[in-house]
């Protein structure tokens, strides 16, 4: 187990295999890069992290949607939109 920076550690697949409760202590507080023949295969992080990078995705997304729905809008004549109520039918 080597850190690579405050937070994150690199761990070897064999090391995970033996050492999981000291990796998942480490991944708690910081992201552990899973290496497989000296190239990262994948990365533990704390399930408040996901949920976070999650939040960011979707507000980035939610942000270009409205972004391209804003612009459709401003370009769009009245005959490209129908009325709720035509669509309700």
């Amino acid at each position: 187990m080597i850190t690579i920076k405050e937070n994150t550690t690199l761990v070897g697949v064999s090391e995970l295999r033996s050492g999981i409760e000291k990796i998942l202590e480490k991944a708690r507080k910081g992201l552990v890069i899973i290496e497989k023949r000296h190239k990262p295969a994948a990365v533990i992080m704390s399930n408040e992290e996901y949920d976070h990078i999650q939040h960011v995705l979707d507000t980035a997304e939610d942000l270009v949607l409205g972004f391209i729905a804003d612009k459709r809008y401003k370009s769009g004549t009245a005959g490209d939109y129908i009325d709720i109520e035509t669509l309700l039918k």
